[in-house]
């Protein structure tokens, strides 16, 4: 089935005309290198490649009866063509047009998905930079650890989508291959010069050797690198719905003019895009789960991984594409409140400078041990009372030996947790 927000040009590599196109090609091809070979005549090429084409009502009529899907095509075909249609098919079996046409589309569609892949990319930059200095607490555990910028943030995202990238290239080169060399892979009945003829016309390589079928370890690789991509949508994905929840509420998808969140109370800003991210994400992931369980197959090959094909190829290249798009949207128009996130940061009234107190007392002689109590005791009196964690450290006779007010004033200086953040971007964009 075909999502109806898919993009056309995403969907049209899946329907059965853009298939069925592609068989065409290949056997028209596989027919050039057979007149290479003086296996058909110079007039029975030409009357192939003038008059061949398929009637796709037709060939569901036929398939109705013989119940085999490239039967059918090459019975339309046929009928198009006449008596030279017997040059047609010449050696090849029906695995060398699905698995060579099925890489092909595999391609089309990882470019597509490549493209998404750069414009989320050029939108993560382009944030990072804008909010390069932006303060937030971090969090570890979900609980305020140290200070972060929402910039080195929107960084880790843009360097984890970057390396997606650089996996996804591999993985279309990976599944860009074909097989024209019979029913197991022997060339028996078809020479390699076929193969090498179509693949060159399709902008595949032959696949170094196959048996009846093009091995499905390609095909698991590129699921996987699809369900990767979905897996870090839908980390950016929970990562915004944290932010926007209402104790937080840092940063949020955009909510547009007309929008309602609830039908009951009108008060509601629901993260529903992310969350729909969120939910596709764990359709990607079962898929690959399906591409690795179609690697094993009975000997030279069976069917089982064709059915599961049919389904996970279009779901998951149409859904990473409008998962991509989705998040691109959400991204480039994000809301984000620099005032909430200094707000939050200041909630704890110090309590991020544990290890900068910590580190200072070490440092000026004291014990570690000594120094873990004393700052661990002031802050779970912090956390407890709602106290200020930076005049209880001050007023601590042990901390005023061997720090001064002013030393210890500037522990609490959140800048001084951003001195390496130019050094970091340097790191990732200048590349």
């Amino acid at each position: 089935m075909i999502p109806r927000y898919s993009r056309p040009e995403m969907s049209a590599i899946w329907d059965e005309r853009s298939k069925c196109s592609i068989w065409l090609k290949i056997e028209i091809l596989a027919c050039e290198a057979w007149a290479k070979e003086g296996k058909i005549p110079a007039d029975a090429l030409a009357a192939i490649k003038k008059k061949a084409d398929f009637d796709l009502v037709r060939m569901a009529k036929i398939e109705e009866e013989v119940k085999h899907d490239v039967i059918a095509f090459l019975t339309s075909v046929a009928e198009f063509v006449g008596p030279d249609s017997r040059y047609i098919h010449l050696g090849l079996t029906s695995s060398d047009l699905l698995d060579t046409a099925f890489a092909c589309q595999l391609a089309s569609a990882g470019s597509i998905i490549a493209e998404d892949l750069g414009n989320v990319i050029k939108i993560l930059k382009a944030q990072a930079l804008k909010y390069k200095m932006t303060p937030m607490i971090g969090r570890t555990h979900g609980v305020h650890a140290e200070p972060v910028t929402f910039g080195l943030k929107l960084a880790v995202w843009h360097e984890e989508f970057a390396r997606h990238a650089k996996r996804l290239e591999g993985a279309i080169d990976d599944i860009s291959v074909g097989k024209i060399s019979g029913a197991v892979g022997t060339f028996a009945h078809v020479p390699p010069s076929v193969e090498a003829h179509v693949c060159n016309g399709l902008g595949l390589k032959p696949a170094p050797v196959s048996s009846q079928i093009i091995q499905r370890d390609r095909h698991a690789y590129y699921f996987s690198v699809l369900a990767g991509i979905a897996s870090s949508i839908e980390k950016v994905a929970v990562e915004i719905r944290h932010l926007q929840r209402t104790e937080v509420f840092e940063a949020a998808e955009p909510f547009g003019k007309g929008q309602k969140g609830s039908s009951a109370m009108p008060h509601k800003r629901n993260p529903i895009l992310c969350e729909n991210l969120t939910g596709l994400a764990r359709i990607v992931r079962a898929n690959a789960m399906a591409a690795f369980e179609n690697v094993a197959l009975w000997h030279e090959r069976d069917i089982s991984h064709s059915s599961a094909e049919r389904v996970i190829a279009p779901d998951s290249t149409i859904l990473a594409d409008f998962m991509l798009s989705r998040l691109a949207g959400v991204l480039e128009r994000l809301d984000v409140f620099p005032d909430k996130m200094k707000e939050n940061l200041e909630r704890t009234k110090g309590l991020f400078a544990s290890q900068d107190v910590l580190l200072a007392l070490t440092q000026a002689g004291m014990s570690r041990e000594e120094a873990y109590r004393i700052v661990q005791s002031a802050a779970m009196e912090a956390w407890e009372k709602g106290k200020d964690f930076a005049k209880l450290v001050a007023n601590d006779s042990s901390v005023k030996k061997y720090i001064k007010q002013n030393e210890l004033d500037a522990l609490f200086d959140v800048n001084r947790h951003f001195a390496h953040v130019d050094e970091i971007f340097k790191r990732v964009f200048s590349k």
